[in-house]
Protein backbone atom coordinates (compact mmCIF):
# COMPACT_ATOMS: atom_id res chain seq x y z
CA UNK A 1 0.00 0.00 0.00
CA UNK A 2 1.67 3.21 -1.16
CA UNK A 3 0.47 6.72 -1.86
CA UNK A 4 0.49 6.41 -5.67
CA UNK A 5 -1.62 3.24 -5.72
CA UNK A 6 -4.12 4.74 -3.26
CA UNK A 7 -4.40 7.92 -5.30
CA UNK A 8 -5.16 5.93 -8.43
CA UNK A 9 -7.96 4.17 -6.57
CA UNK A 10 -9.38 7.45 -5.29
CA UNK A 11 -9.06 9.48 -8.49
CA UNK A 12 -10.43 6.68 -10.70
CA UNK A 13 -13.50 6.54 -8.42
CA UNK A 14 -13.01 2.79 -7.95
CA UNK A 15 -13.46 3.43 -4.24
CA UNK A 16 -14.27 6.35 -1.97
CA UNK A 17 -11.80 7.40 0.69
CA UNK A 18 -14.33 6.31 3.30
CA UNK A 19 -14.49 2.81 1.77
CA UNK A 20 -10.69 2.54 1.69
CA UNK A 21 -10.44 3.61 5.32
CA UNK A 22 -13.15 1.16 6.37
CA UNK A 23 -11.28 -1.62 4.56
CA UNK A 24 -8.10 -0.80 6.47
CA UNK A 25 -9.90 -0.80 9.81
CA UNK A 26 -11.45 -4.17 8.94
CA UNK A 27 -7.94 -5.51 8.30
CA UNK A 28 -6.66 -4.01 11.57
CA UNK A 29 -9.51 -5.58 13.53
CA UNK A 30 -8.90 -8.95 11.89
CA UNK A 31 -5.11 -9.14 11.87
CA UNK A 32 -3.63 -6.66 14.36
CA UNK A 33 -4.43 -8.74 17.46
CA UNK A 34 -1.67 -11.03 16.15
CA UNK A 35 0.77 -8.17 15.53
CA UNK A 36 -0.23 -5.66 18.26
CA UNK A 37 1.04 -2.66 16.29
CA UNK A 38 -1.67 -0.25 17.50
CA UNK A 39 -2.26 0.93 21.05
CA UNK A 40 -5.52 2.59 20.03
CA UNK A 41 -7.39 3.42 16.82
CA UNK A 42 -9.37 6.59 16.03
CA UNK A 43 -12.02 5.21 13.70
CA UNK A 44 -14.73 7.86 14.17
CA UNK A 45 -12.29 10.70 13.55
CA UNK A 46 -10.78 8.90 10.54
CA UNK A 47 -14.20 8.33 8.95
CA UNK A 48 -15.05 12.00 9.44
CA UNK A 49 -11.77 13.04 7.80
CA UNK A 50 -12.40 10.61 4.93
CA UNK A 51 -15.91 11.98 4.33
CA UNK A 52 -14.49 15.50 4.10
CA UNK A 53 -12.01 14.38 1.43
CA UNK A 54 -14.78 12.60 -0.47
CA UNK A 55 -16.79 15.83 -0.51
CA UNK A 56 -13.83 17.71 -1.99
CA UNK A 57 -13.53 15.05 -4.70
CA UNK A 58 -17.26 15.14 -5.47
CA UNK A 59 -17.16 18.93 -5.74
CA UNK A 60 -14.03 18.72 -7.92
CA UNK A 61 -12.16 20.99 -5.54
CA UNK A 62 -8.39 21.11 -5.26
CA UNK A 63 -7.14 18.35 -2.97
CA UNK A 64 -4.43 18.91 -0.33
CA UNK A 65 -1.18 17.00 -1.02
CA UNK A 66 -1.80 14.06 1.34
CA UNK A 67 -5.56 13.86 0.72
CA UNK A 68 -6.96 10.52 1.82
CA UNK A 69 -3.64 8.97 2.86
CA UNK A 70 -4.18 6.78 5.97
CA UNK A 71 -1.39 7.43 8.47
CA UNK A 72 -0.60 6.15 11.97
CA UNK A 73 1.22 8.08 14.70
CA UNK A 74 3.71 6.73 17.23
CA UNK A 75 2.22 7.04 20.70
CA UNK A 76 4.87 9.39 22.06
CA UNK A 77 3.65 12.14 19.72
CA UNK A 78 0.77 14.24 21.05
CA UNK A 79 -2.56 14.10 19.24
CA UNK A 80 -5.20 16.38 20.71
CA UNK A 81 -8.03 14.60 22.45
CA UNK A 82 -6.43 11.19 21.98
CA UNK A 83 -4.42 9.15 24.48
CA UNK A 84 -0.67 9.72 24.33
CA UNK A 85 0.75 7.05 26.60
CA UNK A 86 4.38 6.53 25.58
CA UNK A 87 3.44 2.84 26.16
CA UNK A 88 3.94 3.46 29.88
CA UNK A 89 1.89 2.96 33.02
CA UNK A 90 3.06 6.46 33.95
CA UNK A 91 0.96 8.02 31.14
CA UNK A 92 -1.57 5.25 30.55
CA UNK A 93 -4.55 7.58 31.13
CA UNK A 94 -3.05 10.80 29.69
CA UNK A 95 -5.11 12.53 26.99
CA UNK A 96 -3.08 15.08 25.06
CA UNK A 97 -4.57 18.61 25.32
CA UNK A 98 -2.77 19.82 22.19
CA UNK A 99 -1.58 18.61 18.78
CA UNK A 100 2.07 18.14 17.86
CA UNK A 101 3.31 20.32 15.02
CA UNK A 102 4.22 17.33 12.85
CA UNK A 103 0.82 15.64 13.14
CA UNK A 104 -1.03 18.94 12.74
CA UNK A 105 0.78 19.53 9.47
CA UNK A 106 -0.14 16.05 8.25
CA UNK A 107 -3.83 16.51 9.03
CA UNK A 108 -3.86 19.97 7.41
CA UNK A 109 -2.31 18.34 4.34
CA UNK A 110 -5.24 15.92 4.11
CA UNK A 111 -3.73 12.91 5.88
CA UNK A 112 -6.12 10.68 7.84
CA UNK A 113 -5.29 9.61 11.40
CA UNK A 114 -5.88 5.89 11.95
CA UNK A 115 -4.57 5.74 15.50
CA UNK A 116 -1.51 5.51 17.76
CA UNK A 117 1.15 2.83 17.40
CA UNK A 118 2.99 0.76 19.98
CA UNK A 119 6.57 1.48 21.07
CA UNK A 120 9.15 0.68 23.69
CA UNK A 121 8.22 2.51 26.88
CA UNK A 122 9.17 6.20 26.51
CA UNK A 123 10.97 5.20 23.29
CA UNK A 124 13.67 3.44 25.31
CA UNK A 125 14.42 0.16 23.58
CA UNK A 126 15.24 -1.61 20.35
CA UNK A 127 12.58 -4.31 20.19
CA UNK A 128 9.17 -2.93 21.28
CA UNK A 129 9.21 -5.45 24.12
CA UNK A 130 9.07 -2.92 26.99
CA UNK A 131 5.58 -1.57 26.23
CA UNK A 132 3.00 -1.80 29.01
CA UNK A 133 0.53 -2.75 26.24
CA UNK A 134 2.45 -5.87 25.28
CA UNK A 135 5.02 -6.91 22.69
CA UNK A 136 4.63 -6.07 18.99
CA UNK A 137 5.37 -8.86 16.49
CA UNK A 138 7.27 -8.61 13.23
CA UNK A 139 4.89 -9.24 10.27
CA UNK A 140 7.61 -11.25 8.49
CA UNK A 141 7.83 -13.68 11.42
CA UNK A 142 5.55 -13.18 14.42
CA UNK A 143 8.07 -14.95 16.67
CA UNK A 144 10.50 -12.10 16.08
CA UNK A 145 10.63 -8.48 17.19
CA UNK A 146 9.91 -5.60 14.79
CA UNK A 147 12.76 -3.52 16.19
CA UNK A 148 12.28 -0.39 18.23
CA UNK A 149 11.44 1.90 19.60
CA UNK A 150 9.12 2.69 16.64
CA UNK A 151 8.32 -1.00 16.22
CA UNK A 152 4.56 -0.48 16.13
CA UNK A 153 4.89 2.12 13.39
CA UNK A 154 7.17 -0.06 11.24
CA UNK A 155 5.07 -3.20 11.77
CA UNK A 156 1.82 -1.38 10.89
CA UNK A 157 3.31 -0.20 7.59
CA UNK A 158 4.80 -3.60 6.73
CA UNK A 159 1.54 -5.40 7.51
CA UNK A 160 -0.58 -2.98 5.45
CA UNK A 161 -2.42 -1.53 8.46
CA UNK A 162 -1.66 1.99 7.18
CA UNK A 163 -0.03 3.61 4.17
CA UNK A 164 2.61 5.34 6.31
CA UNK A 165 3.44 6.00 9.94
CA UNK A 166 5.24 8.66 11.91
CA UNK A 167 7.98 7.64 14.32
CA UNK A 168 10.68 9.22 16.41
CA UNK A 169 14.40 8.53 16.19
CA UNK A 170 16.77 9.14 19.11
CA UNK A 171 19.46 6.58 18.30
CA UNK A 172 18.00 4.70 15.36
CA UNK A 173 14.40 4.19 16.44
CA UNK A 174 13.00 4.84 12.95
CA UNK A 175 15.73 3.21 10.85
CA UNK A 176 16.34 0.05 12.91
CA UNK A 177 12.67 -1.09 12.92
CA UNK A 178 12.39 -0.09 9.26
CA UNK A 179 15.29 -2.44 8.55
CA UNK A 180 13.78 -5.29 10.59
CA UNK A 181 10.36 -4.87 8.92
CA UNK A 182 11.54 -4.33 5.34
CA UNK A 183 10.23 -0.77 4.93
CA UNK A 184 11.69 2.71 4.45
CA UNK A 185 12.63 4.79 7.49
CA UNK A 186 13.95 8.36 7.38
CA UNK A 187 15.57 10.37 10.18
CA UNK A 188 15.84 14.04 9.09
CA UNK A 189 18.57 16.51 9.98
CA UNK A 190 18.25 17.60 13.60
CA UNK A 191 16.01 20.69 13.55
CA UNK A 192 14.52 20.03 10.11
CA UNK A 193 11.24 18.87 11.71
CA UNK A 194 9.72 20.44 14.82
CA UNK A 195 9.83 18.42 18.03
CA UNK A 196 6.85 20.31 19.49
CA UNK A 197 4.48 17.68 20.84
CA UNK A 198 7.05 14.88 20.88
CA UNK A 199 7.38 13.59 24.45
CA UNK A 200 11.03 14.25 25.25
CA UNK A 201 13.51 11.42 25.74
CA UNK A 202 16.90 12.95 24.86
CA UNK A 203 16.29 16.45 23.56
CA UNK A 204 19.56 16.92 21.65
CA UNK A 205 19.01 13.65 19.77
CA UNK A 206 15.24 13.19 19.28
CA UNK A 207 13.81 13.70 15.80
CA UNK A 208 10.46 12.95 14.17
CA UNK A 209 10.38 11.25 10.78
CA UNK A 210 8.37 9.00 8.42
CA UNK A 211 8.19 5.22 8.00
CA UNK A 212 6.76 4.28 4.61
CA UNK A 213 6.54 1.62 1.91
CA UNK A 214 8.45 3.66 -0.67
CA UNK A 215 11.09 6.37 -0.75
CA UNK A 216 8.77 8.74 -2.63
CA UNK A 217 6.18 8.45 0.16
CA UNK A 218 8.86 9.33 2.72
CA UNK A 219 9.81 12.36 0.62
CA UNK A 220 6.18 13.52 0.53
CA UNK A 221 5.71 13.27 4.26
CA UNK A 222 9.04 14.93 5.00
CA UNK A 223 8.05 17.88 2.81
CA UNK A 224 4.72 18.17 4.65
CA UNK A 225 6.15 18.14 8.20
CA UNK A 226 9.38 20.12 7.72
CA UNK A 227 9.94 23.82 8.36
CA UNK A 228 10.41 26.44 11.06
CA UNK A 229 8.15 26.29 14.10
CA UNK A 230 7.89 29.12 16.66
CA UNK A 231 7.07 26.51 19.32
CA UNK A 232 10.46 24.77 18.93
CA UNK A 233 13.56 26.92 19.35
CA UNK A 234 15.79 24.16 17.94
CA UNK A 235 13.83 24.05 14.66
CA UNK A 236 15.86 25.41 11.74
CA UNK A 237 14.71 28.47 9.84
CA UNK A 238 15.76 27.15 6.44
CA UNK A 239 13.79 26.83 3.18
CA UNK A 240 12.19 23.44 2.64
CA UNK A 241 12.80 22.05 -0.86
CA UNK A 242 10.18 19.95 -2.61
CA UNK A 243 11.90 16.60 -2.12
CA UNK A 244 9.76 14.92 -4.77
CA UNK A 245 11.21 17.03 -7.60
CA UNK A 246 14.72 15.64 -7.01
CA UNK A 247 13.80 11.96 -6.78
CA UNK A 248 14.62 10.81 -10.31
CA UNK A 249 17.93 12.51 -11.01
CA UNK A 250 20.75 10.39 -12.36
CA UNK A 251 23.25 9.29 -9.72
CA UNK A 252 26.03 8.96 -12.26
CA UNK A 253 29.12 10.45 -10.64
CA UNK A 254 27.58 10.47 -7.14
CA UNK A 255 30.40 9.78 -4.69
CA UNK A 256 29.33 7.18 -2.14
CA UNK A 257 31.62 6.53 0.80
CA UNK A 258 31.67 3.07 2.35
CA UNK A 259 32.51 3.51 6.04
CA UNK A 260 35.34 1.06 6.62
CA UNK A 261 34.77 0.64 10.36
CA UNK A 262 31.19 -0.58 9.87
CA UNK A 263 32.12 -3.49 7.63
CA UNK A 264 35.04 -4.58 9.82
CA UNK A 265 33.03 -4.81 13.05
CA UNK A 266 33.03 -8.39 14.45
CA UNK A 267 29.33 -8.16 15.33
CA UNK A 268 28.22 -7.68 11.72
CA UNK A 269 26.27 -10.69 10.47
CA UNK A 270 27.92 -12.15 7.31
CA UNK A 271 24.57 -12.32 5.45
CA UNK A 272 23.88 -8.67 6.23
CA UNK A 273 27.36 -7.71 5.07
CA UNK A 274 27.01 -9.67 1.84
CA UNK A 275 23.59 -8.16 1.05
CA UNK A 276 24.70 -4.59 1.70
CA UNK A 277 27.87 -5.04 -0.37
CA UNK A 278 25.68 -6.36 -3.20
CA UNK A 279 23.76 -3.10 -2.85
CA UNK A 280 27.05 -1.25 -3.18
CA UNK A 281 27.73 -3.11 -6.42
CA UNK A 282 24.28 -2.12 -7.66
CA UNK A 283 25.00 1.55 -6.92
CA UNK A 284 28.25 1.23 -8.84
CA UNK A 285 26.42 -0.30 -11.81
CA UNK A 286 24.02 2.67 -11.69
CA UNK A 287 26.95 5.06 -12.15
CA UNK A 288 27.90 5.98 -8.59
CA UNK A 289 31.56 6.25 -7.66
CA UNK A 290 32.39 4.06 -4.66
CA UNK A 291 35.12 5.07 -2.23
CA UNK A 292 36.15 3.59 1.10
CA UNK A 293 36.34 6.21 3.86
CA UNK A 294 37.41 6.09 7.46
CA UNK A 295 35.46 7.43 10.43
CA UNK A 296 37.82 6.32 13.22
CA UNK A 297 35.40 7.07 16.05
CA UNK A 298 32.26 5.70 14.38
CA UNK A 299 32.12 2.62 16.62
CA UNK A 300 32.62 4.80 19.71
CA UNK A 301 29.17 6.22 19.05
CA UNK A 302 27.30 3.53 20.99
CA UNK A 303 29.22 4.15 24.24
CA UNK A 304 28.90 7.90 23.77
CA UNK A 305 25.17 7.65 23.15
CA UNK A 306 24.54 5.55 26.24
CA UNK A 307 26.00 8.28 28.41
CA UNK A 308 24.40 11.31 26.73
CA UNK A 309 20.92 9.86 26.07
CA UNK A 310 20.31 8.52 29.61
CA UNK A 311 21.65 11.78 31.07
CA UNK A 312 19.14 13.81 29.08
CA UNK A 313 16.41 11.25 29.86
CA UNK A 314 17.14 11.59 33.57
CA UNK A 315 16.51 15.35 33.34
CA UNK A 316 13.46 15.09 31.04
CA UNK A 317 11.69 12.39 33.03
CA UNK A 318 12.12 14.17 36.35
CA UNK A 319 8.78 15.90 35.66
CA UNK A 320 6.88 12.64 36.19
CA UNK A 321 6.51 12.77 39.95
CA UNK A 322 2.90 11.73 40.55
CA UNK A 323 1.88 15.29 41.42
CA UNK A 324 1.23 17.34 38.28
CA UNK A 325 0.02 14.52 36.00
CA UNK A 326 0.68 10.89 35.27
CA UNK A 327 0.51 7.86 37.51
CA UNK A 328 0.29 8.44 41.27
CA UNK A 329 0.83 5.70 43.83
CA UNK A 330 -1.83 5.26 46.49
CA UNK A 331 0.89 4.54 49.02
CA UNK A 332 3.29 6.89 50.74
CA UNK A 333 3.05 8.74 54.04
CA UNK A 334 4.66 11.95 52.72
CA UNK A 335 5.45 13.71 49.43
CA UNK A 336 8.92 12.20 48.98
CA UNK A 337 7.66 8.69 49.73
CA UNK A 338 4.69 9.08 47.37
CA UNK A 339 6.88 10.44 44.57
CA UNK A 340 9.39 7.61 44.95
CA UNK A 341 6.67 4.96 44.87
CA UNK A 342 4.92 6.62 41.90
CA UNK A 343 8.11 6.55 39.85
CA UNK A 344 9.03 3.01 40.92
CA UNK A 345 5.55 1.71 40.02
CA UNK A 346 4.93 3.93 37.00
CA UNK A 347 8.18 3.34 35.09
CA UNK A 348 9.28 -0.04 33.74
CA UNK A 349 12.69 -1.63 34.29
CA UNK A 350 14.38 -0.24 31.16
CA UNK A 351 13.24 3.33 31.83
CA UNK A 352 14.39 3.09 35.45
CA UNK A 353 17.71 1.66 34.30
CA UNK A 354 18.35 4.61 31.96
CA UNK A 355 17.25 7.17 34.53
CA UNK A 356 19.70 5.69 37.03
CA UNK A 357 22.54 5.61 34.47
CA UNK A 358 21.87 9.22 33.53
CA UNK A 359 21.57 10.43 37.12
CA UNK A 360 24.87 8.75 37.94
CA UNK A 361 26.60 10.27 34.89
CA UNK A 362 25.42 13.76 35.85
CA UNK A 363 26.14 13.47 39.57
CA UNK A 364 28.77 15.56 41.34
CA UNK A 365 32.23 14.11 40.88
CA UNK A 366 31.25 12.04 37.84
CA UNK A 367 29.91 14.48 35.23
CA UNK A 368 33.45 15.41 34.09
CA UNK A 369 34.47 11.77 33.78
CA UNK A 370 31.35 10.66 31.90
CA UNK A 371 28.94 13.26 30.53
CA UNK A 372 31.43 15.95 29.56
CA UNK A 373 33.84 13.40 28.11
CA UNK A 374 31.00 11.89 26.07
CA UNK A 375 30.17 15.31 24.68
CA UNK A 376 33.79 15.72 23.60
CA UNK A 377 33.72 12.37 21.82
CA UNK A 378 30.45 13.44 20.18
CA UNK A 379 32.28 16.44 18.73
CA UNK A 380 35.05 14.19 17.42
CA UNK A 381 32.48 11.89 15.77
CA UNK A 382 30.97 14.92 14.04
CA UNK A 383 34.45 15.99 12.86
CA UNK A 384 35.00 12.53 11.38
CA UNK A 385 31.79 12.96 9.39
CA UNK A 386 32.86 16.45 8.27
CA UNK A 387 36.16 15.05 6.99
CA UNK A 388 34.38 12.21 5.20
CA UNK A 389 31.99 14.61 3.44
CA UNK A 390 34.96 16.52 2.03
CA UNK A 391 35.65 13.41 -0.07
CA UNK A 392 32.17 11.98 -0.78
CA UNK A 393 28.54 13.05 -1.19
CA UNK A 394 26.81 10.24 0.71
CA UNK A 395 27.92 7.66 3.27
CA UNK A 396 26.74 4.05 3.22
CA UNK A 397 26.51 1.43 5.97
CA UNK A 398 24.30 -1.50 6.95
CA UNK A 399 21.38 -0.22 9.02
CA UNK A 400 21.73 -2.96 11.66
CA UNK A 401 24.37 -5.59 12.41
CA UNK A 402 21.73 -8.36 12.23
CA UNK A 403 18.23 -9.10 10.99
CA UNK A 404 15.26 -9.26 13.38
CA UNK A 405 15.99 -11.38 16.43
CA UNK A 406 13.61 -13.63 18.34
CA UNK A 407 11.39 -12.25 21.08
CA UNK A 408 13.03 -12.61 24.46
CA UNK A 409 16.56 -13.05 23.10
CA UNK A 410 17.93 -9.96 24.85
CA UNK A 411 15.30 -9.18 27.49
CA UNK A 412 17.81 -10.04 30.22
CA UNK A 413 20.85 -8.83 28.30
CA UNK A 414 20.45 -5.06 27.81
CA UNK A 415 24.04 -4.54 26.64
CA UNK A 416 23.52 -6.88 23.67
CA UNK A 417 20.23 -5.12 22.96
CA UNK A 418 22.00 -1.74 22.91
CA UNK A 419 24.44 -3.01 20.26
CA UNK A 420 21.60 -3.30 17.73
CA UNK A 421 21.84 0.51 17.46
CA UNK A 422 25.57 0.42 16.78
CA UNK A 423 25.32 1.64 13.17
CA UNK A 424 22.48 4.14 13.56
CA UNK A 425 23.53 6.09 16.67
CA UNK A 426 26.39 8.14 15.07
CA UNK A 427 24.02 9.99 12.72
CA UNK A 428 21.96 11.14 15.72
CA UNK A 429 25.04 12.27 17.62
CA UNK A 430 26.09 14.34 14.60
CA UNK A 431 22.57 15.56 13.78
CA UNK A 432 22.75 14.20 10.22
CA UNK A 433 19.94 12.92 7.98
CA UNK A 434 19.88 9.17 7.35
CA UNK A 435 17.57 6.74 5.60
CA UNK A 436 17.17 2.96 5.78
CA UNK A 437 15.97 1.13 2.68
CA UNK A 438 15.49 -2.61 2.09
CA UNK A 439 18.36 -4.14 0.11
CA UNK A 440 17.74 -7.88 0.41
CA UNK A 441 16.85 -10.82 2.63
CA UNK A 442 18.74 -13.38 4.69
CA UNK A 443 18.33 -17.15 4.31
CA UNK A 444 15.36 -17.13 6.70
CA UNK A 445 13.58 -14.62 4.45
CA UNK A 446 14.03 -11.73 6.89
CA UNK A 447 14.59 -8.21 5.49
CA UNK A 448 17.99 -6.52 5.49
CA UNK A 449 18.34 -2.74 5.54
CA UNK A 450 20.96 -0.47 4.02
CA UNK A 451 21.60 2.98 5.48
CA UNK A 452 22.50 6.14 3.56
CA UNK A 453 23.77 9.10 5.58
CA UNK A 454 23.82 12.64 4.17
CA UNK A 455 25.39 15.90 5.21
CA UNK A 456 23.36 18.48 7.10
CA UNK A 457 20.09 19.38 5.29
CA UNK A 458 20.94 17.13 2.35
CA UNK A 459 17.87 14.94 2.65
CA UNK A 460 17.23 15.52 -1.05
CA UNK A 461 20.51 13.81 -1.95
CA UNK A 462 19.99 10.65 0.11
CA UNK A 463 16.32 10.45 -0.94
CA UNK A 464 17.27 10.61 -4.61
CA UNK A 465 19.97 7.95 -4.25
CA UNK A 466 17.62 5.72 -2.24
CA UNK A 467 14.83 6.13 -4.79
CA UNK A 468 17.06 5.22 -7.74
CA UNK A 469 18.24 2.12 -5.86
CA UNK A 470 14.68 1.17 -4.90
CA UNK A 471 13.43 1.39 -8.48
CA UNK A 472 16.34 -0.67 -9.81
CA UNK A 473 16.47 -3.31 -7.06
CA UNK A 474 12.69 -3.84 -6.69
CA UNK A 475 13.28 -5.31 -3.21
CA UNK A 476 10.26 -3.40 -1.94
CA UNK A 477 7.86 -5.53 -4.01
CA UNK A 478 8.30 -8.40 -1.57
CA UNK A 479 5.83 -7.98 1.28
CA UNK A 480 4.91 -10.14 4.29
CA UNK A 481 1.70 -12.17 3.96
CA UNK A 482 -0.68 -9.96 5.94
Amino acid sequence: MNFNSLRKEIISNNASVKELVNDIFAKIEDKDPEINSYICTTRDNAISQAENIDKLIQNKEKLPPLAGMPIAIKDNICTKGVATTCASKMLKSFIAPYESTASRKIWSSGGICLGKTNLDEFAMGSSTETSVFGVTSNPWDINRVPGGSSGGSAASVAAGFCAAAIGSDTGGSIRQPASFCGVVGLKPTYGRVSRWGLVAFASSLDQIGPITNTVSDAAEILYSISGKDPFDSTCLDKPVPNYLTDLNKSIKGLKIGIIKECFEHPGLNPEVKESVLSGVDRFQALGAEITEVECPRFNDGIATYYVIAPSEASANLARYDGVKYGYRSNEGSNLIDMTSKSRAEGFGDEVQRRILIGTYALSAGYSDAYYKKAQKVRTLIRKDFDNAFKKVDVLLTPTCPTTAFLKGDFVNDPLSMYLSDLLTVPANLAGLPAISIPCGFDKKGLPIGMQLIGNVLEEDRILNAANIFEIDAQVIKNRPLF
